[in-house]
């Protein structure tokens, strides 16, 4: 059994947080905390601090916020908490000189099944492609990302009109016991981690940019309630409406539809409109918009938007 462990935690949002909590809670020794630097934010720009500073500050954690991971400053920093373990979950890239630095090695928390779905959204890539299960694991850090050995894995089922926030919610806090489970055997010397299982096809999980998240109605019903749930709450699906007197394009953004199975006569992308009610004809039925946000509105559910918007003389542009 290893006795002195000494930990650097490394992460920045609410995913990272509640990993670095599970330790605290467990009275690890967390050395130091690594997390991004402060930055101005909001119409204020008022200072912002990530989740896990806060969380660090109050319990009187010493945090490094470096800019370049590759800084003498920052490297002779690292080295002088002499940790000999460091975790990693939802960080920047590490450069070898910092994964490799303590003598116990660096493990990161990453939300998928790997070697399926690398990359850095996991989470919103199972939706879309409509899987049903994901989980989620903890491996060595190597050189390329997301490929080193698996040290442990929890799968979960994904529910059928589950979304990427509410998954995203339910892999945090099976993912933090996770981190205690795998901190806890290798204090305990019972790893026997595992190549990452390259024979078969991989689906990565590359960033997601704005002009993916734009709705393709000509798709099946299924894939366009895949990417709506997949994407929601950030970065939003969304699909823009032309008024056809004024010609005006507005844009909407789409959180939460659901799917109704029917065969119709209504040509695609056309608006069904009643008073509670906003479908749209796709392939096979159509979607029914149940919460959204129209350009320079709050986001809302659509029975609220429907007293005040009318998208009678709207289309799909």
């Amino acid at each position: 059994m290893i006795k002195d462990l000494r930990i650097v935690f490394m992460g920045t949002p609410d995913f990272a947080l509640e990993s670095l909590k599970i330790l605290i809670e467990n009275n690890y020794n967390i050395v130091g905390v690594i997390t991004a630097p402060d930055k101005p934010a909001g119409r204020g720009q008022k200072i912002n601090q990530s989740a896990v500073k806060k969380y660090a500050d109050q319990h009187n954690l010493k945090t490094l916020q470096p800019t370049n991971l590759k800084s003498d400053n920052f490297l002779t920093e690292l080295k002088d908490l002499a940790a000999n373990l460091q975790i990693v979950v939802a960080f920047r890239m590490l450069p070898e000189l910092v994964w490799d630095m303590p003598k116990l090695g660096t493990f990161n928390l990453h939300a998928s099944l790997l070697p399926q779905y690398r990359g850095a959204a996991p989470i919103n890539w199972a939706i879309i492609n409509g899987e049903k299960e994901t989980g989620v694991s903890t491996f060595f850090l190597q050189k390329k990302i997301d490929t080193g050995d698996i040290i442990s894995q929890e799968k979960v089922s994904i529910g059928t009109n589950e979304s990427a926030g509410e998954l995203h919610y339910k892999l945090m806090n099976i993912g933090c016991g996770l981190v205690l489970k795998t901190v806890q055997d290798i204090e305990n010397e019972k790893i026997a981690s595992q190549p990452q299982n390259e024979n078969q096809e991989l689906k990565e999980a590359f960033k997601i940019f704005k002009p993916f998240c734009k709705i393709d109605w000509d798709k099946s019903i299924a894939d366009i309630h895949n990417h709506i749930r997949g994407l929601s709450p950030y970065p939003t699906a969304f699909t823009e409406f032309k008024n056809k007197e004024t010609f005006e394009i507005i844009s909407c953004k789409i959180f939460k539809a659901e799917i109704i199975i029917e065969e119709h006569q209504h040509n695609l992308r056309e608006l069904i409109i009643s008073k509670t009610e906003l479908k749209i004809a796709v392939k096979g039925g159509y979607i029914n918009i149940l919460e959204l946000q129209v350009a320079g509105k709050k986001r809302m559910e659509l029975t609220a938007l429907l007293n005040g918007f009318k998208f009678n003389n709207f289309t799909i542009h």
